[in-house]
């Protein structure tokens, strides 16, 4: 079993930073992918940004050039910076990880429980 522990979401004014983490723990082989997710009130999760375990990154196009998204050096922590916010980053948002389990080597995906960002004056 897999643990994700996040942090960092709020209430900011436009134009300002947030710093989300998230820490996986547990039985942890290896990690595949780490990423974050956002949901809107009333719209699809979508994927903000992920970063593979070969350090390969990937961005929502309205995201690029204002988040950035790196991995801890235990490499099992996923940071999201996010500057110049806007209120339609307004959601909450979800952790997400692709591992392979340390006794089976299978494949899991695990979700963090969601943390909100505000983005409002």
């Amino acid at each position: 079993q897999v643990q994700l522990v996040e942090s960092g979401g709020g209430l900011v004014q436009p134009g300002g930073s947030l710093r989300l983490s998230c820490a996986a723990s547990g039985s942890i082989g290896s990690i595949n992918v780490m990423g974050w997710y956002r949901q809107a009130p009333g719209k699809q999760r979508e994927l903000v940004a992920s970063v593979t375990n070969g350090d390969s990154t990937n961005y929502i196009d309205s995201a690029k050039g204002r988040f950035t998204i790196s991995r801890g050096n235990d490499e099992n922590t996923v940071y999201l910076q996010m500057n110049s916010l806007k209120p339609e980053d307004t959601a909450v948002y979800y952790c997400n990880v692709d591992i392979r389990d340390s006794i089976r080597w299978d494949r899991h995906v695990y979700w963090g429980q969601g943390t909100q960002v505000t983005v409002s004056s």
